[in-house]
């Protein structure tokens, strides 16, 4: 990435909620520190804007519209979903591929993936000796991805390393050295090998659902789902019911309500573990650089990173 020394100077909105003020307005001036990081002022002066949901905080929809100078709406979040609806953005708008933020979503799938394959919850502390459930070398054990982009490869080419069977599964079926990656049409084979199925796709209309009574039944009786992408990717209702008819266990740290309302069935279930979306948290520490990076190729019309196509919705 670029120095920024001799950078053109600019100036650029914080439009993100206060409460990330404290943690990222240090970040990002000291990876850009030709930047005037403001947190207010006319839309008609900013060259560019850093941009998360929830801003502003009154509940209005932002307005880009009046954003006329702005070379680039960088997102803080990964996930753009709740940006490319916008029918006022005209800008060019970028996701945030933080290496930081892959890094933490290898870590949880990671951690899940071996809770799961070696049966850990099955060691209670109740005075039982059970050592006659031996796991099968991680070899011996088919884990499939759903979603092979930037997440999705990053976790799937650490498992593969840790020694699983892995199969990935994208809508193109791009594919990823050393990692066996399976087509859209090829979405029944992907979960039939899926002993422990890994799901990090976006949320997008071609994705919304995905999951449903007739696709959880593809997967192997007692496999053990791990959703760390979208809440829209599963129907909730018909995930409660394949855990009823012989599904193993879900780890689910998405949900389609957030923070997962209280009386949700979730909660109780004794097949079901629930995380509060903590997967994989953007890290100003990392982040930064990549947002510094993208405002000065903004700024000198270069080739912005991880462009967004509005078509596709990420």
């Amino acid at each position: 990435m670029s120095t920024g020394r001799g950078a053109e100077a600019m100036r650029v909105l914080f439009a993100a909620p206060a409460r990330l003020w404290d943690a990222w307005a240090p970040a990002l001036r000291a990876a850009c520190p030709e930047m005037e990081l403001c947190r207010a002022g006319d839309p008609a002066g900013f060259d560019a804007l850093i941009y998360a949901p929830g801003y502003p905080e009154d509940g209005r929809i932002l307005d880009f519209t009046p954003f006329t100078r702005a070379r680039l709406v960088q997102s803080l979040w990964a996930g753009v979903e709740r940006i490319v609806t916008n029918p006022t953005l005209t800008q060019p708008l970028c996701r945030m591929v933080d290496p930081g933020l892959a890094l933490g979503m290898v870590e949880y799938c990671a951690g899940w993936t071996l809770r799961a394959h070696l049966g850990m919850d099955r060691y209670a502390q109740d005075g039982v000796w059970r050592n006659h459930l031996t796991p099968p070398l991680a070899a011996g054990r088919g884990v499939t991805v759903l979603g092979m982009g930037e997440l999705g490869r990053a976790v799937a080419l650490a498992l593969a390393n840790l020694g699983f069977r892995v199969t990935g599964w994208s809508g193109s079926g791009r594919p990823v050295p050393g990692i066996a990656v399976l087509p859209g049409a090829a979405l029944p084979e992907a979960l039939r090998r899926a002993e422990i199925l890994i799901c990090l796709l976006p949320d997008t209309p071609g994705t919304r659902g995905l999951l449903g009574a007739e696709r959880l039944a593809m997967l192997p009786r007692g496999a053990t789902v791990i959703n760390a992408g979208r809440g829209t990717l599963i129907d909730e209702q018909a995930l409660l019911a394949a855990l009823d008819a012989g599904l193993g266990h879900a780890v689910l740290d998405v949900f389609q309500t957030e923070p997962l309302p209280p009386d949700h069935p979730f909660w109780g279930h004794p097949q079901v573990t629930v995380t509060p979306h903590v997967s994989a948290e953007t890290r100003p520490e990392t982040a930064a650089a990549v947002a510094a990076e993208n405002l000065r190729r903004a700024m000198r019309g270069g080739s912005l990173l991880h462009l967004v196509d509005r078509a596709r919705g990420y």
